[in-house]
Formats: structure tokens, C-alpha cells, sequence
């Protein structure tokens, strides 16, 4: 198995809801463990965005994404914002791996201040201490300066940056092909197999000049 066997996911109050659901729903094709967290700003952009609406509840909630995603038993685990005892909480339970899809600006800034007030900034700055992978997807336009530099720090301090930024070189047909364009280059990123999209030059016959 390529990439990480686990992975933190955390669901913040940008928009771009459906990119969070449809890599959730890919590490879970892919045999992924899944340590999901959602905010409350998420979870209204969710409703708002998707026909998806998540029961307020963690364990509740973990019940309907693993049915959502056909997920085995156990592979979701979804965690509260204040469960300070979950594994992403401490640097010796962490997955190596943590995805923030979408990140809202505030998170940004909470995470590169390093404020922990909440356990999605908890875990990505677990993420940042013990030199994990930490991915931040923000959804924003246009970025203020304020949200550039907060970008440069993390960029600095070992984050990836990806904003939701779909290309058009595949020749998208729909949205659902927009939204798999980002979420390939997370998978890409974290070495875990796709075929939604096929790596630049993959198909590249090559020409003799």
C-alpha cells in the first residue's frame, strides 16, 4: 500500500464542501482509516452547498458518513472539537498524515499562530511539530495580505498550500470533474492511488523533431 495507512480530515467553513466529502469518500475506496473532524461553519456550508446534512452528534455522525461512504466498521472515526483525548491530540497517535479540505482563512490563521483552541487546530499543529504532512485547502478569492503571509509561514514551516484552484487541461465536462481535479492533486500529494486524473505527460506519446 502507497501513502498513508491513516489520515487526519478536517472539514472547515469555506466553501468548497464537496471537495471534503469526495476525498473522504476516496480514502474510503482506497482503505484508508479516516480521522474526520467538521466545524460548525462547515457544517452549515455543507447543508447550504450539497444535499448532505450531518447529524450534530460525532457518534451519530460517524454512523451516517461510514453508510454515506460505505465504509468498514471502524474506518471512519469522527471526533468532537473539544475531545482532547482523541489520538490526533497527541503527536504519539497522530496519523502521518492531515488534510484540511476546504480551510477557511480563520483556520489558516489560527494554525499558523499555533492557537489550539479547538481540536482541528490541535491536530494540524500536532501535524506542524512533528514534521507530519499537513495539507490546508483554502477556498478564498481574492487572498488578503494577511491571508498570503499566514500562507507563506505555514509554507515555511512545512505545510502544502492547494488552494481550490480546478485546472481546465483535462477538459472538464461538469463539476464533478472540477471537484475531482483538486481532490486528485490531495491524493497525488499524499501518495495514495487515483485515477480520476492522470499525471502530466502520462499520456504523452512524444514527437521527433
Amino acid at each position: 500500500m502507497s501513502g498513508p495507512a491513516r489520515v487526519t480530515l478536517a472539514m472547515t467553513g469555506a466553501s468548497g464542501a464537496q471537495y471534503g466529502l469526495r476525498l473522504l469518500d476516496c480514502l474510503v475506496q482506497e482503505e484508508r482509516e479516516v480521522h474526520f473532524m467538521i466545524s460548525k461553519a462547515a457544517q452549515l456550508v455543507m447543508a447550504t452547498e450539497t444535499d448532505v446534512t450531518l447529524p450534530a452528534k460525532p457518534q451519530a455522525m460517524q454512523i451516517f458518513l461510514s453508510e454515506y461512504t460505505g465504509a468498514a466498521p471502524g474506518q471512519i472515526r469522527v471526533y468532537g472539537k473539544e475531545d482532547w483525548m482523541a489520538p490526533v491530540a497527541s503527536g504519539s497517535g497522530a496519523p502521518g498524515a492531515m488534510v484540511v479540505v476546504p480551510c477557511s482563512t480563520g483556520t489558516l490563521s489560527a494554525i499558523a499562530c499555533g492557537a489550539c483552541n479547538n481540536l482541528i487546530e490541535r491536530a494540524a499543529d500536532v501535524a506542524l511539530k512533528e514534521r507530519r504532512q499537513l495539507i490546508l485547502v483554502p477556498r478564498e478569492a481574492p487572498y488578503s495580505s494577511i491571508h498570503l503571509e499566514n500562507m507563506l509561514k505555514l509554507s515555511n514551516l512545512g505545510a502544502v498550500i492547494v488552494p481550490a484552484s480546478p485546472g481546465f487541461y483535462h477538459q472538464p465536462q461538469t463539476i464533478d470533474d472540477l471537484v475531482d481535479f483538486v481532490v486528485a492533486r490531495i491524493l497525488n500529494l499524499l501518495d495514495i492511488p487515483q485515477d480520476m486524473l492522470p499525471r502530466w505527460g502520462e499520456h504523452h506519446l512524444g514527437v521527433d523533431e
